[in-house]
This record gives structure tokens, sequence and C-alpha cells, in this order.
């Protein structure tokens, strides 16, 4: 779906002379750092592209931290920079998120600049930008979750203080079964699941492989932040029994983080020279895909808290079979024995044995590749940008009917004190 249908179009805000009726003024809120890469800035970002192509005006607000690597232009008139950045310990990673008080005063003078017709809040209820934006947002409102704990201590404690918040939203999205079930635990709601979503034809399409792995030995992938509930230490604990099975066998890590110098120790304490473990660190957005089609296989040994598998459809957009741990977040994404295999998380034994029998079956691997191939499709931005509108125009429409409902219930009552009194 591009645009509203008619019976929407030029309802909830009169149209600027640049803006046709049948289009929307779309905020897309992110609490995070958008000067940092992350899965929930990508979302944004790529909702935003999407819709533009169809026509939508569609401003970016997010906190944005000074002198780093800017994703966009932060001249262009639809990116609005609102607080300054700290770091956050929070579910297993750094949470780069705004918790200036000058942003209150920010977002309540954009939001009144701007009289959005919907804005789309991504992780809603974190401090402190998005619930600035709830509290002051007279407009519809929709939030997307994407985190998933094992523990929701967060929410537990927070539940109190974010219930009015909560209750401000009229629509919500989760991003996966887990985000679902996690988030509803604490506030229950009419969730609709609409999954991240990936750029296919940039993995999928043919692309030279890595020249220095493209020497006939079978490469083993992992792409992740390097941090403890990515699970690279039982990977690396795995390695030895792969090479057992597998002698060739070299392992690609691309990734970087403040545990990298550990994980060289610990293989070179192995006798594992650079190039049976190689350590890439940061890869470009151009050279990633050719990462993943230089590999034989894709392993997210990830030990919890993932509410989603971005990096699996990644892969499987590639044509790179997974093993990947059981975990809820990446079961809506791998079926097992159809395109990957999922293991039982921690187990460096049972993530050996499964690349391993990967590695050794090209059989198993082509048919991996082809289903992968086929259900990374269905996850194109494209189709996941049509979900999303379309969830728009329903509440929208929803609002709608509301509101007239309650107009003709007005009217209505009106009409009975008038019968009334002329009856007396």
């Amino acid at each position: 779906m591009d645009r509203l249908p008619e019976a929407l179009a030029g309802h909830w805000r009169q149209p600027s002379p640049e803006r046709p009726s049948d289009s929307l003024k779309i905020a897309l809120v992110s609490p995070y750092d958008y000067a940092y890469p992350g899965g929930v800035n990508e979302h944004v970002a790529h909702l935003a592209g999407e819709f533009r192509e169809r026509g939508h005006e569609v401003h970016v607000v997010a906190p944005s931290s000074d002198g780093d690597p800017e994703p966009g232009d932060f001249d262009d008139p639809f990116m609005h920079r609102i607080g300054r950045v700290v770091p956050i310990p929070a579910n297993g990673s750094v949470a780069r998120i705004t918790l200036s008080l000058r942003s209150y005063l920010q977002a309540k003078a954009l939001l009144r600049a701007h009289r959005f017709d919907l804005i789309h809040l991504h992780e809603p209820l974190m401090p402190a930008l998005p619930l600035t934006v709830l509290r002051h947002s007279d407009s519809t409102n929709i939030g997307t979750f994407h985190a998933f704990n094992t523990t929701g201590l967060n929410y537990f404690y927070g539940k109190a203080i974010v219930q009015p918040f909560f209750k401000k939203l009229h629509g919500h999205i989760a991003v996966s079964p887990a985000a679902r079930d996690y988030v509803s635990t604490y506030f229950r709601g009419d969730y609709r699941v609409i999954p991240n979503g990936i750029e296919f034809q940039r993995f999928n399409r043919p692309l030279p492989p890595i020249e220095r792995f493209n020497d006939g030995r079978p490469n083993v992938l992992f792409v992740g932040r390097l941090e403890k509930r990515k699970g690279l230490r039982f990977l690396l604990r795995a390695w030895q029994q792969v090479r057992e099975g597998v002698p060739a066998a070299r392992l690609i890590v691309v990734g970087r983080g403040r545990p990298l110098e550990g994980y060289r120790r610990f293989a070179l304490r192995q006798g594992w020279l650079d190039d049976d473990v190689h350590f890439a660190g940061f890869v470009t957005d151009d050279d990633l895909p050719r990462y993943y089609q230089s590999a034989a296989v894709f392993c997210a040994p990830n030990t919890g808290q993932e509410s989603f598998g971005i990096v699996l459809l990644e892969a499987m957009a590639a044509g790179t079979p997974i093993v990947a741990s059981d975990i809820p977040g990446f079961r809506s994404v791998v079926s097992h024995g159809q395109d990957g295999l999922l293991v039982t998380p921690k187990d460096s034994a049972a993530l050996a044995e499964s690349i391993g029998a990967l590695l050794q079956n090209p059989g198993l691997r082509d048919g991996m590749r082809q289903a992968g191939r086929r259900k990374a499709e269905q996850f194109d931005w494209v189709h996941i940008a049509d979900d999303v509108m379309a969830y728009y125009v329903e509440i929208l429409q929803r609002r709608l009917v509301a509101a007239e409902a309650q107009t003709v219930g007005v009217r209505w009552a009106r009409m009975r004190r008038m019968v009334g009194l002329s009856s007396t």
C-alpha cells in the first residue's frame, strides 16, 4: 500500500501545497544514538526510505552523538537531533540513549511546529526521548517493540511509571513472537507482529568473494558485535572439534568490541594462525555481503536476549547455510532442518557437530541455501513497509470510526435533551 484510502485522505491534517492529501506526515522516533549503527536505527532508516519513495513526508527524530560517523545528512530538514548521548548498560549490551533534560523542551517544540499525522515510536517505553514525545503527542501514536529479555526486571519495576505512556499508544507492533510475548507479559494490548527486514538484493546479488578467502578452504563466518550475549566464546571452544573433522576449515570473525584482544589471545594459545581463525574486525557495508558469500556456513552462537535474527536473514539472502542457537528470537527466522540447524545455546559440542555436518554434506547445504533464499526474500524491506503502512491505515481507520461514533453519540444526547425539554 503506497497511499491512504480515499476515506482517510486529508482527514487528519490539512495537506500542505507540497504534500498531497493522500499522503501522511510521519515522525519515526528512535531512542538510540543515530550516529551509531544498530538494528533499531537501521529499521527506522529503511522505513523512512520506503515511505518517502511512496510520497509520504517522513521525519526521523533521534539523539545523536557529536563527532561520530553519521549515516545520513544531519543538515536534512527531515532529520531532527534531540539530546546528548550517554552509554547505559542494558540487556547484555550498551544502549546509547539521551537522558538530557533539554530534550524535553526540544521534543515539545518539535511536535508543536510540525503537527505530525502519525508518530511511530521504536522502543516507545525507553527513556527518555520516546517517553517525552509520547507525553506531548496529540497525534496517532504507534509503538514498535524490538526487545526481548529473559528477566524483564526493567518492565517489572518500571511498569507503574510508564503505564500512562503505554495508554497513549493507539497501535502496537512487535518484531517477533518473542518480543510480543515479552512485552505483553507486562503491558496487555493487541500486538501485530511485523518483523525486521533486510535489503534482499544487496545480499542476494552475485558478488566476487573476498580474495584472501577464495582459496578452496571451507569458511565458517561469525558476524556481530563482540558482546557476551553473542556467544563467540562458545564457537571458539567448538573450533578445535570442528577442525578435527574438517582440518582445512577456517573461521572468520566479523565485528568489533572490547573482548576482541582476549579472543585473539585465546586463538594464539590454541596454536591457531591468523589464516585459521581470522579476526576481520569492522567491515564496510559494501564488503559485508561478500563475506557472507565467501562462507560455506554462517554461525550465530548467541546465548539469548535476542528478539530477532537480522544476521540470519542476511546469511539466507546470500545463500549461506546457518547453524544458530535455539533461542526464541531465532526460532521465528530459522526452520530447523529446512533452512538451517538450531542447537542448544552454550553447547560447544553441539555447535561443532552441526557445523561439521554441514561442511561435510554439500547436498544438505544446497537444499538449505535454496530454502533460505526463498524465505529471506519475504523479509525484503518493500514487503515490511507494505505491512507497516497497512497497519497505519488500519489504526487511522479505527480512530476515525471511533471519532465519528463519538460525534454521533454527542449529537444523539443533545437531541434527547432537546426532546425532553420540549415535552415538559
